[in-house]
């Protein structure tokens, strides 16, 4: 059997944030189960908060018991859990998203941000993305809408985000 999924560095601004534990989380945890997720791709969470990679853990198991509504599969629990990865990135300040860059595997992965934060933040995120130099023809980003409150900040936010 052909395997046509891509190793990917998954990353979700935003992690602890209450998106993504109800609903990102619990989504990548059936596709893990659906075995959709490549074996060797990983999950990495960036947020502000200082917490060690065993809190970020036990926070992200919380949010599979709390919100995956059926009963779960240890062993997809377990191997969604040692794909995570935790960043603490102060999402204005450029210079620390060398952090990411250190955690990333940009010669074998493909890097997808997702951007579960205020808009407002898009700009930080792409700011300092690009400062870091993790930005390639490869990258995708995901953004989570509302995009904009109207047409013009829409535009301003497309136009941030494809620099």
């Amino acid at each position: 059997m052909d395997d046509n999924r891509q190793v990917c560095d998954f990353t979700i601004f935003g992690v602890l944030g209450d998106l993504s534990r109800r609903k990102l989380i619990p989504s990548l945890y059936q596709l893990d189960r659906a075995e959709l997720l490549h074996p060797d791709t990983r999950i990495i969470g960036v947020a502000r908060h200082d917490i060690s990679q065993e809190d970020f853990v036990n926070q992200m198991r919380q949010a599979l018991e709390t919100f995956v509504n059926q009963p779960l599969d240890q062993d997809v629990v377990d191997r969604l859990l040692a794909r995570l990865r935790y960043v603490l990135i102060n999402l204005d300040v450029p210079e620390e998203y060398n952090r990411l860059k250190d955690v990333l595997d940009q010669d074998k992965r493909v890097f997808i941000s997702y951007f579960s934060v205020a808009p407002s933040l898009f700009d930080d995120i792409c700011t300092g993305l690009h400062y870091a130099g993790v930005i390639t023809p490869e990258a995708r980003v995901v953004l989570e809408k509302p995009i904009g409150r109207d047409l013009a900040t829409s535009q301003e936010i497309n136009d941030t985000v494809a620099r």
